[in-house]
């Protein structure tokens, strides 16, 4: 039945200010991570904070230190960054034409699109929805990226070397934490395991940054030429529209082909 307008969800009822808000929290606080290894890379605190202040994504901030403590030259580690940032502007793409932001908030939304932000916006039916998760999840993971990347830069020397705190995997485990749960089909599967069967050969091979980028050749090549189900191994663990909605609530009129 048509029914009539939906009712707004209130900001504590919204699935996707809680979807981004755990996010934020999450990804926040591995900032600590990237500006501990930062200043023992040889960069000072304002450096670091410049790099998560004005470049602000994470694989590209992680592949230009490494580079340069790895002893590659500046050029090497602007070029690794660069090319890992071209996600971004899929991203960017994607988001444009999802939400269509105007004006001001354009320049804004294009310095928050990031993998998680991308992530929670696209993972809901709903334009409201769509909205409150990308616009929370990329200031709240900006605002928390930014005050703990300070942290760790200030603690850096108190801690010693980060790798005998294991910071120098926490950006690595917090990914997979988020990939993890959404591998749901066989193959999904078996991409993730081609790409990191790919990125641990590469890695003798080739300079830091650049394994990942084999990795995502390698799942795009896949993807290419895969024949499977286009939704196989995106379903959410929780479906977070089954609640009593109105009556004339739509969010899961598209399932009924699954």
């Amino acid at each position: 039945m048509s029914g009539g307008p939906a009712v707004p969800l209130k900001l504590r009822d919204s699935p996707a200010f809680k979807i981004a808000l755990s996010l934020s929290i999450a990804t926040g606080l591995y900032g600590v991570s990237f500006g501990a290894l930062s200043v023992a890379s040889g960069f000072d605190f304002w450096q670091t904070m410049m790099l998560s202040l004005l470049l602000f994504s994470g694989g590209s901030q992680f592949a230009f230190i490494g580079v340069v403590a790895g002893g590659g030259s500046g050029a090497a580690a602007m070029t690794a960054s660069a090319l890992l940032g071209l996600r971004n502007g899929i991203y960017g793409m994607q988001i444009n034409a999802m939400l269509r932001p105007h004006g001001w908030r354009r320049y804004i939304s294009a310095h928050l699109t990031i993998d998680e932000s991308t992530a929670t916006a696209s993972g809901q039916s709903d334009l409201d929805e769509q909205r409150r998760g990308f616009w929370t999840a990329g200031i709240g993971i900006f605002i928390l990226w930014n005050i703990f990347t300070a942290i760790g830069a200030l603690a850096g020397d108190a801690m010693g070397d980060p790798k005998q705190w294991g910071l120098d995997g926490a950006a690595v485990a917090a990914f997979l934490a988020l990939l993890w749960p959404r591998l749901k089909g066989r193959e999904p599967w078996a991409i993730a395991a081609a790409c990191a069967l790919a990125t641990i050969l590469a890695v003798p091979f080739v300079p830091s940054g650049v394994p990942i980028l084999v990795a995502a050749l390698v799942a795009g090549v896949i993807g290419w030429f895969s024949h499977a189900r286009m939704d196989e191994g995106l379903e959410p663990d929780v479906d977070p529209y089954a609640r009593k909605q109105g009556h004339g609530d739509n969010h899961t009129a598209g399932r009924g082909n699954e």
